[in-house]
């Protein structure tokens, strides 16, 4: 016997094992119908999956992330069997899920091409049809590696697993996969399928492996979800920040400097902009900004963990015959800062802000515009404080995080990220630094997700995930707690007592880098930067050279104001000149012609189309800079 518990509190008992689909259709057989299995004490199974142990059961649609993870596993395969069907001589390596679908890795020694991907997607829709089923079965290690012999992709992974271990795989058709599963029951719910992509991918992430194909796919239940995904998708490409990045003429990237950018003045006003603004409003709330070097010592990076847990994404150069190390994150020079003076009970809590720039060792394939670089700036701080102050300074910085990512018009959703494996301390300090971030959120009333195992090594985290304007997420800011680094470098301060004590150490990046923060806001508003960000905000557009020096009277009043205005000198036609700031994403148009340098007004033209004429030039300056200063967003 066992009993079942669900979500509402509510349980039953069994007195022999049930497969996952009995137990659902014993709540309710439309939420059979509707569901594509559940999650039961954290482990996701499919419905032909049985359970005989008690527990807590979770049922799960396509809708939700778990059960999007059985869906697009269970397409990987049916992918897999296609091209098995199409090119029987293929070697398979691995095929998940992932956030955005599935891939599978191949090993075939023909170059499959985009048309390729047709012909799979059309024999897979053969194999829907025919209806198979997916069946699991178990077997000894012995038994496995005699099945999969002529496979050494996953002899090589049963080879990893121990002797006595029972292996479990999973046939679908003619076509079989060593596999935990689990699955959907029926094929013939994957009524949408896309294959999106080919790319290369060395064998387990190793550039010493061969390289295979892999093919990225997704898939729906219905079309409409599909053609949907497929429209998002296509919006992404035309937000592409490194495609914006080019026609704004805003960063470039070199063969010279691979992962490095190279920020053009015009991104640079961007970023100044951004720089500024965010500067003034940690200076505001009592941070004090600080500048540390790029390279130090080997040792600094004993201390800190960083030799330890991080040193193959660290470079390294020798001076005067010494071992340094190029820095790949801020704190240890800030505890350096800390370090110089002795502080009183009374001076906390301490709040050192750095715009630091950082250099980490990327594989080259996993380089991605500004989104993955090998050098950043990190918006980092760090804040010191004493224990009975936690809760009250992660709330300061929670609410922090909420006026930045309002100002850019972000959604956010909250994770809590706990102890990894790979990890420093004790199973007390880490508890107590969980329970002071979990009480933070509580006590704002915010909504989160526990991502287990995934914080610091050196202390739990709140990571910020954004949602911009296409739906998209991205994760950005993060706000650590962390007892290891003041204990490692024996940081104190004089308590009440006059006795020495430890701090604690918040590390607190709330855009996390401002290159990939940059990329994340050129696509968000596709490359249309509210006002006060915009690289060029007026375009001053003479309708000929006969109004040349009111066009420039124009100019001048408008740059002298501050605003970034530019006069467009060129011999062209006005419609031309229009058609080119649109494209520039200039926010506004000053065009000039007869009436208007008779007047001694305007005509302002937004990059809409809304047309506005006889606007004294006052009142426009009124208008923006009071649109400036709101920080208003479309």
């Amino acid at each position: 016997m066992f009993k079942v518990s669900y979500p509402d509190g509510s349980a039953k008992e069994y007195e022999s094992k049930k497969s996952v689909k009995e137990l659902i259709a014993d709540i309710s057989e439309g939420l059979e119908r509707a569901s594509v299995g559940c999650v039961y004490n954290g482990v996701i199974l499919g419905k032909h999956d049985f359970i005989d142990e008690d527990g807590t059961i979770k049922v799960v649609k396509f809708e939700d992330e778990e059960g999007k993870q059985i869906f697009w596993h269970s397409t990987a395969h049916l992918m897999a069997y296609a091209i098995k069907r199409l090119w029987p001589n293929t070697k398979f390596a691995i095929g998940p899920s992932i956030e955005n679908g599935f891939y599978y890795d191949i090993d075939l020694d023909e170059q499959l091409s985009t048309d390729d991907l047709e012909k799979i997607e059309k024999e897979m829709k053969a194999i829907v049809k025919e209806d198979p089923v997916f069946e699991r079965k178990v077997l000894s290690k012995a038994e496995a590696e005699e099945l999969f012999k002529d496979e050494p992709y996953k002899i090589e992974l049963i080879e990893d697993l121990p002797a006595d271990e029972e292996i479990s795989i999973y046939t679908l058709g003619d076509y079989v996969d060593l596999c935990r599963g689990p699955h959907l029951e029926d094929v013939k719910d994957i009524k949408a399928v896309k294959l999106t992509s080919i790319a290369g991918a060395y064998w387990r992430g190793d550039e010493k492996n061969k390289m295979l194909q892999r093919i990225y796919g997704i898939s729906f239940p219905k079309k409409k979800d599909l053609d949907e995904y497929m429209e998002r998708l296509e919006e992404a490409k035309r937000r592409d920040h490194r495609k914006i990045g080019r026609e704004l003429d805003l960063f470039s990237f070199r063969d010279e400097g691979p992962g490095f950018p190279f920020f053009h003045p015009k991104g640079m006003l961007v970023r100044n902009e951004l720089e500024r603004f965010w500067r003034d409003l940690q200076i505001e709330r009592g941070y004090g900004e600080i500048k540390t070097p790029m390279i130090l010592n080997e040792d600094l990076w004993h201390r800190s963990g960083h030799w330890d847990h991080y040193r193959d994404n660290m470079y390294f150069t020798k001076i005067d015959g010494e071992d340094y190390a190029i820095k790949p994150m801020n704190c240890p020079g800030s505890i350096l800062v800390y370090e110089q003076s002795m502080h009183s009970y009374r001076d906390f809590p301490i709040k050192l802000m750095e715009f630091g720039q950082v250099h980490r060792h990327e594989l080259s394939g996993a380089l991605h515009g500004l989104f993955r670089v090998r050098t950043f700036t990190q918006d980092d701080a760090h804040v010191f404080m004493l224990p009975s102050q936690i809760q009250e300074e992660v709330i300061k910085l929670i609410d922090l995080a909420d006026e930045l990512y309002n100002t850019f018009g972000f959604d956010y959703t909250v994770e809590l990220s706990t102890r990894p494996e790979d990890s420093m301390g004790t199973d007390e300090q880490w508890d107590m630094a969980i329970e002071a971030l979990k009480k933070a959120l509580d006590s704002k009333e915010m909504e989160y997700e526990i991502n287990e195992g995934d914080g610091a090594f050196y202390g739990p985290k709140i990571d910020f995930h954004l949602r911009d304007a296409i739906g998209r997420t991205w994760q950005c800011g993060t706000i650590q707690l962390d007892f290891q680094m003041p204990q490692s470098f024996e940081l104190t301060y004089v308590d009440e007592k006059g006795e020495k004590q430890q701090p604690v150490m918040s590390h607190r990046a709330l855009m996390g880098s401002m290159e990939r923060f940059f990329g994340i806001l050129v696509e968000h508003f596709a490359g249309k930067f509210p006002l006060w960000l915009a690289p060029v905000q007026v375009k001053v557009l003479p309708i000929s050279e006969k109004f040349e020096d009111y066009a420039l009277k124009v100019t001048k009043e408008l740059s002298d104001a501050g605003i970034r205005a530019e006069y467009d000198e060129r011999n062209e036609k006005i419609g031309k000149k229009i058609r080119d700031a649109q494209m520039e994403r200039v926010n506004y148009m000053v065009i000039v012609g007869e009436k208007e340098a008779d007047s001694g007004k305007i005509s302002v033209r937004d990059r809409d189309g809304n047309e506005r004429s006889d606007v004294e030039l006052a009142d426009f300056l009124g208008e923006l800079k009071e649109e400036i200063e709101s920080k208003k967003i479309d």
